[in-house]
């Protein structure tokens, strides 16, 4: 559930008109609403009541401060792969002793600037890693807390690109490598030993595979207690799919009802990792069309958002709902939505049937998740402007960037 919907012909934004919003801001815009947020954050806490748990919002999915900051007053910690995403939290009131740290190539300095931030775990991904870590707090004279992030080898059914727990994945350290890596861990006075991590995928639509996963981190939790090696937390990453089109992934509640069940009465907070499930539907995207054509196969709606502003059409086929902040009454017209971009993948949605004329705002759907934080200047376009709406009230939380902010930071070579 989320708080765009239509009122008669016109889709609002809680209590704005969307079309007012456009006005007001300009296009291409992004907007979020505060109330769905909230709401997301609750059914997750309620899927896990009755269990020690952390959420730890994935801020790769959206790192705006305003987000982050709210997801912080909500009580969530963060799941950060980057010192910058670190330094983003920590700028939007976030604590680090709530932060989970994944990420396959985590620097010295990375490493470092999070230990001396008191983070709650860094998840290893290889045991190169393991004695990088080590290193670092022995000179920095603390104990890190590790967890291995663990490559289950378990396939996700999602889309390869986002696919992120089988073998021929980067991810983690294989399955089978996982206890003897444990048991020398465990023998460093560098590291603290405090829990075990997977991320298999994500836009998953089933259940199964994260019970499948489970079962996996439970076998090596197994051996670990019999080697009296206790873990504080199992952190069985993020994934859970959204609505895009006719996709029906299930609740937060019914996604974890079985893995509480596999879980049984083991004494380890659980930890989670939803990023695209707590903001893609929180989100939209409002593009105005500037014109149409056609060119004798195809009918072209062209808008003045484009694949930098929302790349995951064309970098994974994703399908997104479009739709007319403000309906029409006539015929549809099968058309493709593209932007300005001199690229031909430059699209926001094909084959969908409009009725639009020159002017209207279009809504593309479930943006709130890797858009933004995906977005580039490529074309030297600006980044879009980000606004959020609580109720009748509506807040810039990214200005529109100006052109000169896109290359204040390069420079002329001398005479």
């Amino acid at each position: 559930m989320d708080y765009f919907n239509y009122r008669d012909e016109d889709l609002y934004a809680e209590d704005i008109l969307v079309t007012d919003l456009a006005e007001k801001y300009g296009t291409p815009l992004y907007v979020y609403s505060q109330k769905t947020l909230e709401r997301h954050v609750k059914a997750f806490d309620e899927a896990l009541k009755g269990r020690r748990h952390r959420i730890c919002y994935a801020v790769k999915a959206n790192s705006n401060l305003a987000i982050l900051n709210l997801m912080a007053k909500l009580g969530t910690g963060f799941d950060i792969v980057s010192e910058g995403e670190l330094r983003r939290v920590i700028a939007a009131g976030g604590d680090p002793h709530k932060c989970v740290y994944s990420g396959v190539g985590k620097t010295k300095d990375e490493i470092r600037f999070a230990l001396s931030q008191g983070i709650d775990c860094l998840n290893i991904e290889s045991e190169a890693e393991s004695f990088v870590v080590s290193a670092v707090a022995a000179e920095l004279g603390v104990v890190a807390p590790v967890a291995l992030r663990v490559n289950p080898n378990v396939d996700a059914k999602t889309l390869p690109a986002i696919s992120t727990g089988l073998k021929n994945n980067k991810f983690g350290i294989a399955h089978e490598e996982a206890i003897r890596i444990y048991k020398h861990m465990a023998q460093d006075p560098h590291l603290k030993i405090v829990g075990i991590d997977c991320h298999i995928g994500s836009q998953m639509t089933s259940g199964t595979p994260i019970v499948e996963a489970t079962d996996r981190l439970l076998e090596i939790y197994n051996v670990l207690k019999a080697e009296g090696i206790k873990l504080d937390h199992i952190d069985l990453g993020g994934g859970l799919g959204v609505t895009y089109d006719a996709e029906t992934p299930p609740s937060p509640a019914d996604y974890f009802a079985a893995v509480s069940e596999r879980l049984g009465d083991i004494d380890v907070a659980v930890y989670v990792e939803p990023g695209r499930a707590m903001v893609a539907n929180a989100g939209i995207l409002l593009t105005k069309v500037q014109y149409q054509k056609d060119n004798g196969s195809r009918h072209f709606v062209i808008v003045d958002g484009a694949m930098n502003d929302l790349i995951r059409p064309a970098l994974y086929g994703s399908w997104m709902n479009i739709i007319n902040a403000k309906k029409h009454a006539g015929d549809t017209v099968l058309s493709d939505v593209v932007g300005p971009v001199c690229e031909s993948d430059d699209f926001l949605g094909k084959d969908r049937r409009l009725n639009v004329i020159d002017g209207d705002i279009l809504v593309v759907r479930g943006a709130g998740a890797y858009g933004s934080s995906m977005s580039s200047n490529y074309n030297t376009r600006r980044l879009p402007a980000e606004v959020m709406v609580n109720g009748d009230k509506s807040y810039v939380i990214r200005a529109r960037q100006s052109y000169e902010d896109i290359w204040k930071d390069e420079s002329i070579l001398p005479e």
